[in-house]
C-alpha cells in the first residue's frame, strides 16, 4: 500500500507564520519585490504555479511578467517529454544574463523535472546561478524554502524528497483570472505506463476530499467562473483511496448539480477507467460539456500491453462507441505515441486503422521520448529516427484529413458557446462550443464571459469561424 500521509494543521501554520515573516519584511521595503512565475507543461502544473502565486501574494510579492526587473523568478518545470525539459533548461540558461545585471536576483526551479535526480545532479553543475530547486512534494512547504533562501550567504538549497505523496489543504490560490477555473480534485498516478515518468515525479493517486472540493467548485461559481476544469493525471480513479462510495461520476454529479450558470470540464481520462458509468453521467449532466480527452496511445494489442495500458484497441473501440451512442455529437480527442521501441510497421498501421475508425475530433500526436528510470527507456529499439518521422508524417496527414471533415461538417449549425477571450485581431473574440472547439468570432469585448448562441460560418482543420445570431444562450 502506499505511504501517503496528511500535512499536520501544525505543518501548515508554520508555513502561515514564515508568509506573514515575509509579509512584514517585504512592506518595509521602499517598493514591493516583484516575482515573475514561468510555467511548462499540464494543466496541473498552472493549478501548481496558481498556488505558488498565492503563496507569493501573501508574502508581499507583485508581480511581472518581465525576467529582468523580477527580484524572484520560479520555473515550474515539466518531465513527460524530452522536448519540455530542453525548452525549460533553455530559458533557465538565458537567466544568467538577468542574475549578472542583477545579482540580488533569485531563482528558483521546481515541478516535475527537477523531481529527478539526475536533473538535479545536471542543474546543480551546469546552472550553477540558480538558488533554489524543489520538487513536486514540497511545493506546500515553499515559504519555509524561500526564507532560508533569502537569508544572507545561504547555500544554494535542493529539496525533493522520493515519497509517495502527502495530502495538504487550505493554501491560498492566485488564479489568473479570466473565465476558466483550474480545479485538482487528485494528484498522482497509479498506473505505470512503461514509458511515462508521472508516477514517480508525483507520487500515487491522492484524492482530495470531496467536501473540499464541493466547497471551491461553489466558491469558483459564486466568483463568476464559467468554465470549472477538473484536474488529475487520471480523474476517473478520483475516491479509490478515499474508502468510501464517492467516485468520479458522483463528484460531476454533485457538482454539476449547484445552481449557477457555469459548465464543466475535466481531464485526463484513462481509457481502462473511463466505465459506462461515467459516460452515462456525461450524457445526463446538462453542466458538462460533451468532450473527452481519452488517450489511447496505440492502436495494436502488442504494443499496448508492452506499453502497461490495460485495454486492447478493441475494448478502447467498444468505449468510444458507447459514448457516441449515448451522445452522438461528442467529441472525442486523445493522444498517440508513434515509435514506442520495437513497434513495427504492421503494428504502426493498426494505429493507422484506428485513427480512421474512431475518428477524432483531434489528436495529439508524439514522437516517443525516452525518459530516464522507466521501463520502456531500456526496451530494445531497431528503428531509425528517420522511419519513426516517417511514420509520424503519415498519421498527421490522415489525422488532418479526419479534422478537417469533421470540422467542416459544423457549418451551417447553431451552437450555444462560451465567449472566453480576445482574439489576435481588433474586435475579434474567442469561443468555445460543448466539443471544446476554438471558435473565431467579431464582438465586443464586453461580451467575454458570456454564453452566446453563435453560427458556424467556416472551418479550418484546427478551429471554426462564426457569426453571433444576437440570442443570449
Amino acid at each position: 500500500m502506499p505511504n501517503i500521509r496528511s500535512v499536520t494543521e501544525e505543518e501548515l501554520a508554520a508555513q502561515r507564520a514564515v508568509m506573514d515573516r515575509l509579509a512584514e519584511a517585504n512592506a518595509a521595503l521602499p517598493a514591493a519585490p516583484l516575482a515573475w512565475v514561468d510555467t511548462y507543461g499540464c494543466q496541473q502544473n498552472e493549478a501548481d504555479s496558481e498556488m505558488i502565486r498565492g503563496m507569493l501574494r501573501e508574502m508581499g510579492y507583485g508581480f511581472t511578467e518581465s525576467e529582468a526587473e523580477a527580484d524572484l523568478i520560479v520555473v515550474n518545470t515539466c518531465a513527460v517529454r524530452g522536448h519540455a525539459e530542453l525548452r525549460a533548461l533553455g530559458n533557465v540558461g538565458a537567466l544568467s544574463h538577468t542574475k549578472r545585471a542583477k545579482p540580488g536576483q533569485k531563482i528558483a526551479l521546481c515541478g516535475c523535472m527537477v523531481q529527478q535526480e539526475h536533473m538535479r545532479e545536471k542543474i546543480r553543475q551546469s546552472f550553477p546561478y540558480v538558488d533554489l530547486v524543489f520538487g513536486t512534494h514540497e511545493l506546500w512547504r515553499f515559504p519555509e524554502l524561500l526564507e532560508k533562501t533569502l537569508l544572507p550567504h545561504r547555500g544554494r538549497i535542493f529539496e525533493a524528497r522520493q515519497i509517495d505523496g502527502e495530502r495538504y489543504e487550505g493554501l491560498p490560490v492566485l488564479r489568473a483570472g479570466g473565465v476558466r477555473a483550474w480545479l485538482p480534485i487528485m494528484s498522482g498516478c497509479n498506473n505505470f505506463c512503461s514509458y511515462c515518468i508521472v508516477p514517480y515525479v508525483r507520487g500515487r493517486e491522492r484524492s482530495r476530499s470531496p467536501e473540499t472540493i464541493l466547497a471551491e467548485a461553489r466558491k469558483l461559481i459564486e466568483d463568476g467562473y464559467k468554465e470549472i476544469y477538473l484536474l488529475g493525471q487520471n480523474v476517473n480513479s478520483y475516491g479509490k483511496d478515499l474508502g468510501g462510495g464517492e467516485d468520479f461520476p458522483w463528484l460531476l454529479r454533485e457538482i454539476g448539480s449547484m445552481e449557477g450558470e457555469y459548465v464543466i470540464r475535466f481531464m485526463t481520462s484513462h481509457p481502462k477507467d473511463a466505465t459506462e458509468r461515467l459516460f452515462e453521467t456525461m450524457a445526463g449532466c446538462g453542466k458538462v460539456e460533451k468532450h473527452i480527452h481519452l488517450p489511447f496511445q496505440s492502436g495494436n494489442d502488442r504494443v499496448l500491453k508492452e506499453m502497461n495500458r490495460g485495454y486492447t484497441g478493441e475494448i478502447y473501440r467498444q468505449k468510444a462507441a458507447f459514448a457516441r451512442k449515448l451522445m452522438p455529437d461528442i467529441a472525442i480527442t486523445s493522444d498517440v505515441i508513434v515509435g514506442f521501441p520495437g513497434e513495427t510497421e504492421e503494428e504502426f498501421a493498426d494505429t493507422l486503422r484506428l485513427v480512421e475508425e474512431v475518428r477524432f475530433d483531434m489528436l495529439f500526436t508524439f514522437l516517443y521520448s525516452p525518459r530516464v528510470g522507466t521501463p520502456a527507456a531500456a526496451m530494445p529499439d531497431p528503428f531509425t529516427k528517420e522511419e519513426k518521422q516517417a511514420r509520424f508524417d503519415r498519421l498527421l496527414a490522415a489525422q488532418n484529413a479526419v479534422s478537417a471533415e469533421m470540422q467542416a461538417a459544423h457549418v451551417g449549425k447553431t451552437y450555444r458557446v462560451l465567449i472566453d477571450g480576445e482574439g489576435d485581431k481588433p474586435g475579434q473574440l474567442t469561443a468555445r462550443s460543448s466539443h471544446n472547439r476554438l471558435i473565431h468570432l467579431e464582438g465586443d469585448k464586453s461580451l467575454v464571459g458570456s454564453f452566446r448562441n453563435a453560427r458556424i460560418t467556416g472551418s479550418t482543420t484546427w478551429s471554426l469561424s462564426a457569426e453571433l445570431t444576437g440570442e443570449e444562450a
